[in-house]
Parts: structure tokens; sequence; C-alpha cells
């Protein structure tokens, strides 16, 4: 396996980051809503085919006032729609962030589970072969695999 991860984040740029979040969270927060799944589910959803649509009735609702059904709070929309147009240029950097953050997390798991399990299979060679000390090496990390050699039949040492 290639090794594409390896560096640190230096203290100091992790500290700032770390209080970069904070002030994102202290902003944002107050203005951010939290929905339940099945309220997730009954929304009506606007998407990227709608939102042209969208776009335009908030330009006709301005034009074309008597149009407007009884039900329309255009007060209302209009702050939705900056709303919107707002929080979605933040939500697309902080999603292009935090795709990479999870890709990165990603490969340093794999990276660092990869290194882990060849040392796992050397400390179980080391016991086979009565080496002083790894017999309870190997048992104490013998422990994440026992439920997988049950399920899937094996462990990634090999034996």
């Amino acid at each position: 396996m290639e090794n594409k991860i390896s560096y640190m984040i230096p203290a100091g740029d992790l500290k700032q980051i770390k209080e970069a979040i904070a002030v994102l969270q202290a902003k944002l927060e107050p203005n951010l809503i939290s929905l339940i799944v099945e309220e997730r589910k009954n929304l009506n959803k606007m998407g990227e085919v709608s939102r042209p649509f969208v776009e335009k009735v908030m330009e006709y609702v301005e034009i074309n006032p008597e149009f407007k059904s009884p039900y329309n709070n255009v007060e209302e929309m209009n702050k939705d729609w900056t709303l919107i147009n707002q929080l979605g240029s933040v939500f697309n950097i902080l999603n292009q962030i935090c795709s990479n953050l999870d890709d990165t997390l990603l490969e340093a798991g794999a990276e660092v589970l990869d290194q882990a399990n060849k040392y796992y299979g050397s400390v179980q060679i080391a016991a086979k072969d009565g080496m002083p000390n790894s017999k309870k090496v190997y048992e104490d990390l013998a422990v994440r695999y026992e439920r997988r050699s049950k399920r899937r039949g094996g462990d990634p040492a090999g034996v």
C-alpha cells in the first residue's frame, strides 16, 4: 500500500483551526436548525433543478405582484431566498473541506491499520515461536479479530 499520508498538522495550526471552527459555530449555530429524519423526509426539497424555477418566481413576484396568491408571504420568501444564497456558498466551501477531511481520515486510517496488521502478524509469528513477552501481546491484540474470525473465517495475520 502506497503511503500517501506522511505529515502532521503543527500544534499551532491545529489550535488556530479549532479557534476558527469555534467562531464558525458561534456565528452559524444561532441561525441553523436541526431536523429529525421524519421532518427531512416530508419536506418538499429544492434541488439544483428547482433553483432556476424559484429564482424566476422570486423575480416575477416583484415585477408582477398581481399574480401572487393570498397564501404567499413575499417577505418570508425573500428572507428564505436570501438565506439560501448566503448559506449556500458557505455550505459549498465547508462541504468540500469536509469531503477532503473524510478522504484524508479514510486514507490515514487505512495506512495505520495496514501497519498495525503487519505488526500483529509479526507478534503472532513470535508467539508461535515462543519468543518472550509475545504471547501476552498477541492475546491482547487478538481480541480485535475474535468475532471476525468466527464470522468471516480468518484474521488478517493469516494464522
